[in-house]
Parts: structure tokens; C-alpha cells; sequence
């Protein structure tokens, strides 16, 4: 098999294949007559004919059945079908090409770049693709493609989101087992691990499930010059699940955190999806787990200052998304004394509530 694009990093060969470099039968090889384009819908690229252009890759000989049936596994989950070619040196050869009318050309690919930029976020979707080889059809992996992806670009960005709670342990943790028992939208893993206490022994075995969720950004619009702030409301699944008969909620503005896209972005793009608004600024508040002992769901809170004019609620969300959001606009008084009275009934609103009301006067002061 000829491999033209992201299959020439050899990491991720070796992960889509359960196998080290030094067990494979790689050589570098040409494809006469074919160009390596980058996909417009996507960090990576397909092949095309291209008459008086060559494709560089790699060749990977003497593959078994079950190298074939994962490699075939991991392409047929993004749109790719085998073809036979005739390599430059005249050896016969199956590369994947991509589906008719799947994907967009856009320019030129380039290996060292996409390694750079998301070598390693692709290793971590590629190992959730794999581990469901064999369990999951290929067809359910396609169909989640994306959350699958925006899962690995939050553990790329947990590698870079700094260190919580200096100062505490920093113990041995032996993962036992992993199983991702179920993956959608979003993910459980089942683990069993044993991890270091504070007399420095190891635990027993312990069982433990996980809900895998990516990153979020958070962010409270307020408008300094006239003290307003803007809130959204629309039907919430964990209340609904809880049995809690209160299903709206009043919640700051907020919204995955997509592949390739900064905290910082994902706030300005969700509060331009959800209320129509554009921020003149954001202010930092912090990044914390929403529940670290079960969850992977991880803020990226903001205050956004913006404009809050009269006529500026009303309905919005991406009816594509299925996202049905009524916004609203009040003064930071009547926002204070719901939580005051308890009325705030998510963590992330109550907590910028406060941390609002602890910089109001600086940021009204610069407002003005």
C-alpha cells in the first residue's frame, strides 16, 4: 500500500496500526502523475491525477490481512475508497482515494505543516478510532468524526492549559484497564487504575467510569456603560435527566470549543451563533473542571464587554445545531440579586455572577 498524507507520519501509522516502525516494511516511494491536495473541510489531504506531477510517499510492503482490514478501518471512517496504482518504480500498489464529490480541493498539502500544527491532536483521535476496531462499525465512527475530533483537540489543549493547584501531589497513576465503553456526541470510558496516596503506597485496583466530553468557553456579556448584562435560556438535557421539572435555564453564552480554535475564538464565534453580539473585549476569568471526579468537561470562562442597546434580545442559535435560544438583557443588579437568592442555577453563571460583581468597578470605570 502506497501512503501519500497523514499515514507518512510514522506515529500515527503505528497507532492506526497496533504495530512499531521497527516491525514494518516501509520505503519511500512516487506516484507519477497524481498531486497531494489539501481538503478545504479539513486538516488533511487527498490525492488527485495531475498530469507531469509527482506524489511522494511512502510504501508499506508484506501487510497481513489485519493490517489491511485497520488501516481500511481508520479510512473508511473519513471517506476514502482503495484503488490500484502503478508506482514509479513500476511496483503495483492500493492508495486510498478519496470518495467522488467527498471533499475540496485546496491547494497544495504539506506533511512538516500539518505535523506541526496537528500531528499530535490527530494521534489522540486516531487512538479513540482504533480502540473501537473490531467493536464500533465504521459507519457510526463517520457519522461521530467530529466530536471524536473535537475530544482530541481538548486533550491537545490540556497539555497547554497550565498546571491547577500548585503544590499538590504529583503521584504515580498506573492505568490498568481502558475501555471506551461508548462513543457518541460524547464518550464513557470505563478505567481501572491504582494510583499513589499520601503515605506514598498504591491503592488496590480501583473501577472507575469517566464522562468524556471537549472543552468549553463560557462567557457573560455585559455592557460596562450601561451595566446590563445579557443571559440566554434554552432546554438543558442534565436537568431534564435529573428529573428536575425546571428543564430552561438562564446560562451565560456558551459552546464546544471546535478543532484548530482558541478558547478566545470559540467565545466570540458562540456569542455571534447564539445573540447575535460582537465583544469589544474579553476578560479572563479562569479555566476549572466542571466535575473532576467524573467528568472531563472543561471551562474557559469570559466576561465579553460589549453593546447592550435596547432591542438587542431576542431569538437566536443554529437551527442546523437544533438550537432553539431565547436571550435576554437585564441590569447586573437584578442578575446579582438572583444569585443572591439562589436563582442561578448552573455553576458557570453563578461563578462569573460573583467574579462580575468583584470587577465591576474597574471595568465600569473603563467603559466609560
Amino acid at each position: 500500500m502506497f501512503f501519500y498524507g497523514t499515514l507518512r507520519h510514522i506515529p500515527l501509522l503505528e497507532v492506526v496500526l497496533g504495530k512499531t516502525a521497527g516491525t514494518l516494511n516501509i520505503t519511500t516511494a512516487t506516484l507519477p502523475d497524481h498531486a497531494v491536495m489539501a481538503v478545504a473541510e479539513g486538516p488533511f489531504p487527498m490525492i488527485v491525477e495531475a498530469p507531469g506531477v509527482a506524489a511522494q510517499g511512502i510504501l508499506l510492503c508484506q501487510l497481513t490481512e489485519d493490517d489491511i482490514a485497520r488501516l481500511t478501518y481508520y479510512e473508511g471512517g473519513i471517506d476514502y475508497d482503495l484503488r490500484a496504482v502503478t508506482l514509479a518504480s513500476g511496483e503495483e500498489a492500493e492508495v486510498f482515494f478519496p470518495t467522488p464529490g467527498a471533499w475540496t480541493e485546496d491547494g497544495l498539502w504539506d506533511l512538516e505543516a500539518w505535523i506541526a500544527a496537528w500531528g499530535a491532536p490527530n494521534l489522540y483521535a486516531a487512538r479513540e478510532i482504533m480502540d473501537g476496531y473490531g467493536r464500533i462499525p465504521v459507519a457510526e465512527v463517520t457519522r461521530w468524526h467530529d466530536r471524536i475530533r473535537a475530544r482530541a483537540w481538548s486533550a491537545h489543549l490540556a497539555q497547554t492549559t497550565g498546571r491547577h493547584g500548585a503544590g499538590t501531589l504529583n503521584g504515580r497513576v498506573e492505568i490498568l484497564e481502558r475501555q471506551r465503553t461508548y462513543s457518541k456526541f460524547f464518550a464513557l470510558d470505563d478505567i481501572v487504575l491504582r494510583h499513589e496516596t499520601f503515605d506514598g503506597d498504591m491503592t488496590e485496583a480501583l473501577e472507575r467510569a469517566v464522562f468524556v466530553s471537549s472543552d468549553a468557553a463560557i462567557v457573560l456579556p455585559y455592557d460596562p456603560a450601561r451595566d446590563l448584562v445579557l443571559l440566554v435560556e434554552q432546554v438543558r438535557l442534565g436537568p431534564l435527566a435529573r428529573n428536575d421539572p425546571h428543564l430552561w435555564q438562564f446560562e451565560p453564552v456558551a459552546g464546544l470549543v471546535d478543532p484548530g480554535e482558541s478558547p478566545q475564538d470559540a467565545a466570540h464565534r458562540e456569542a455571534w451563533e447564539e445573540a447575535r453580539l460582537r465583544f469589544d473585549a474579553l476578560e479572563a476569568v479562569g479555566q476549572c473542571y466542571a466535575s473532576p471526579g467524573a467528568a472531563t468537561d472543561f471551562f474557559h470562562l469570559f466576561v465579553g464587554l460589549c453593546d447592550l442597546p435596547d432591542g438587542t434580545a431576542g431569538i437566536g442559535g443554529e437551527a442546523c445545531e437544533g438550537e432553539n435560544i431565547r436571550s435576554y438583557v437585564m441590569p447586573f443588579d437584578q442578575l446579582m440579586a438572583m444569585a443572591e437568592a439562589r436563582e442561578t442555577a448552573n455553576a458557570p453563571l453563578t461563578l462569573l455572577t460573583y467574579w462580575l460583581a468583584h470587577h465591576r468597578t474597574r471595568l465600569r470605570r473603563l467603559g466609560a
